[in-house]
């Protein structure tokens, strides 16, 4: 029998099953957890991506043999840890994070799960910042997951700065469903959708709030 659409409005899982296939493929180990609880502690905003989805970057990261990664917004380190652990020992992140507090807490939560010595915290706006990291490229993978107003800029640089077969990865890309809206961000929003489904082989995973995934051409 095939599965009904869920569009329609049918769902297959509840919360109890989420806690299940989280516990079974994205349980977390001591570091994980502290990085993960880390913004309750440290009175930061709980917006880093989910144990799921951290898991299907972490091992999307490991798929396309990455060396060499650029994060966009760090929080406090959950998903560099995810990434850094999928890089090889000689592998480098470069993870951008425009407040000062919040790149010390993810210094320490990284130094904490043993990461230090293949990320960098790099302090600063976005936009001012990647043009400095280009000289460590071509880069393997680009995350996402900052100011959503300029996706499409972030978008643009990760084009230019990937090698060929080189990993996109946006979260938040259904803008908290206002992906639609006549708004700056879901202009730019879209956008980065339509700019990416011309330079990468992509698709936008059905994640709670969307995950765009695209290899570059």
């Amino acid at each position: 029998m095939a599965d009904r659409d869920s569009r329609a409005g049918t769902r297959y899982y509840d919360p109890a099953i989420l806690d299940y296939v989280e516990k079974v493929h994205a349980a977390h180990d001591a570091g994980l957890e502290s990085a993960f609880t880390s913004p309750d502690r440290d009175k930061m905003p709980a917006i880093q991506v989910g144990k799921s989805e951290g898991r299907l970057l972490e091992l999307l990261i490991r798929m396309v043999g990455a060396r060499r990664a650029v994060e966009v917004g760090t929080l406090a380190g959950y998903s560099a840890i995810r990434i850094a652990r999928a890089l090889p020992a000689d592998g480098r992140l470069w993870t951008i994070e425009v407040m000062s507090e919040h790149a010390e807490v993810a210094r320490r939560n990284i130094a904490a799960a043993g990461l230090a010595n293949k990320v960098e915290v790099v302090l600063g706006d976005a936009m001012a910042v990647l043009p400095d990291l280009e000289k460590h490229g071509p880069f393997d993978a680009v995350f996402i997951d900052a100011d959503k107003e300029r996706y499409d800029q972030y978008g643009r640089w990760a084009a230019r700065a990937l090698r060929p077969g080189g990993l996109l990865v946006g979260d938040n890309a259904f803008l908290f469903g206002n992906l639609l809206q006549d708004t700056p961000a879901g202009q730019a929003m879209r956008r980065f959708h339509e700019e990416a489904a011309a330079a990468f082989d992509s698709v936008c995973v059905p994640t709670p709030d969307g995950l765009l995934v695209g290899l570059k051409r």
